[in-house]
């Protein structure tokens, strides 16, 4: 099951879980659209997958399944895509 975690790696923006600007690798690595787009060209810099949208899990599951409330967060993020 997806973690759905809560913020963007890169730029620490807020990610609900239904989140349509949230974008995950292979590897649940989340980003905002906007750093996943204009900073890291839809490529995870963590693992090199592609970046997709995220799947919004559907709120009635919510409460069984809740999302994540771990932040995993990275300023220097776009410096390692450019190395």
């Amino acid at each position: 099951m997806l973690e759905l975690r809560p913020g963007c790696e890169c730029c620490d923006k807020d990610l609900p879980p239904d989140s349509a600007d949230a974008r995950i690798c292979t590897f649940e690595c989340t980003f905002c659209a906007d750093c996943a787009d204009r900073i890291l060209n839809s490529k995870c810099p963590n693992c090199g997958g592609e970046l997709v949208p995220r799947p919004r899990r559907p709120a009635e599951k919510l409460a069984n399944n809740p999302a994540s409330t771990k932040r995993v967060f990275n300023p220097d993020c776009a410096r390692q895509r450019s190395s």
